[in-house]
């Protein structure tokens, strides 16, 4: 079992993953979109949205950090492990509380309003209960292992995550770790998976070129090109 779970479980999502994202880019183009439901309730969905949305940026940006940054960088720019421990249990929690809000309220949001909850899938059900079900396992898990230093994942958890990218993954670091952020792991591992066959893939078409685009977008056409423009990819013409 220590091996499925840590030598051969991460590969399956990954795979599912990248197969998934490669199916839904070539047969449900017009699929790979949030489903936006903001046409039916806007108020409510202005203050969810943004909450939910921060929130997992600042979870994934700390699970990052953590899992990926080796404890021998921290140290060397003089962050020790109790201040590591502070920031990681406070930032954390203060990510995990505002991302768990705005799940609450997008919930909360798609039960009390008949249009919105009508356009609500089967999919969308369990994409919810996945979704918050590591959020909350991750912050259980830390809290409960709070006292003191906390529990050093760094010296665990985040060389076994390092290990599985030259393909010889250390299950035997995962051996010893609190069954909390064992489950944690696991429920994050069938998010992963889980990842490309819900409305989560728009992540994956974030439009960050909105950053950096100017105000006004000037639109041109090649002075060489002649007659009408050619078909984009994608757009090819349906048959009757």
């Amino acid at each position: 079992m220590t091996v499925f779970l840590w030598g051969v479980l991460p590969y399956v999502a990954v795979v599912l993953l990248v197969a998934g994202l490669v199916w839904r880019h070539r047969y449900d183009k017009f699929g790979w979109t949030t489903r936006s439901s903001q046409i039916y309730e806007s108020k409510l969905l202005n203050i969810a949205s943004p909450a939910f949305h921060y929130g997992i940026l600042f979870v994934l940006a700390g699970h990052v950090v953590g899992l990926f940054i080796p404890m021998s960088w921290t140290d060397a720019i003089g962050v020790g492990e109790h201040t590591y421990h502070l920031f990681s249990l406070y930032g954390g929690t203060a990510a995990g509380l505002l991302t768990v809000a705005g799940i609450v309220l997008l919930i909360h949001r798609r039960r009390t309003h008949a249009p919105v909850f009508r356009a609500t899938t089967a999919n969308d059900k369990v994409m919810y209960v996945v979704l918050l079900a590591a959020i909350t396992l991750g912050m259980v898990a830390k809290l409960t292992h709070a006292s003191g230093d906390g529990y050093n994942y760094r010296e665990s958890i985040a060389p076994w995550a390092r290990s599985l990218f030259t393909l010889q993954p250390d299950t035997e670091r995962m051996a010893g770790v609190p069954v909390l952020y064992q489950i944690h792991a696991v429920i994050g591992m069938a998010l992963i998976a889980f990842v490309p066959y819900s409305r989560l893939v728009h992540m994956f078409s974030a439009p960050v070129q909105y950053l950096f685009r100017p105000y006004i977008v000037y639109r041109s056409r090649d002075l060489n090109q002649l007659g009408p423009r050619p078909e984009r990819r994608g757009w090819e013409r349906a048959g009757s």
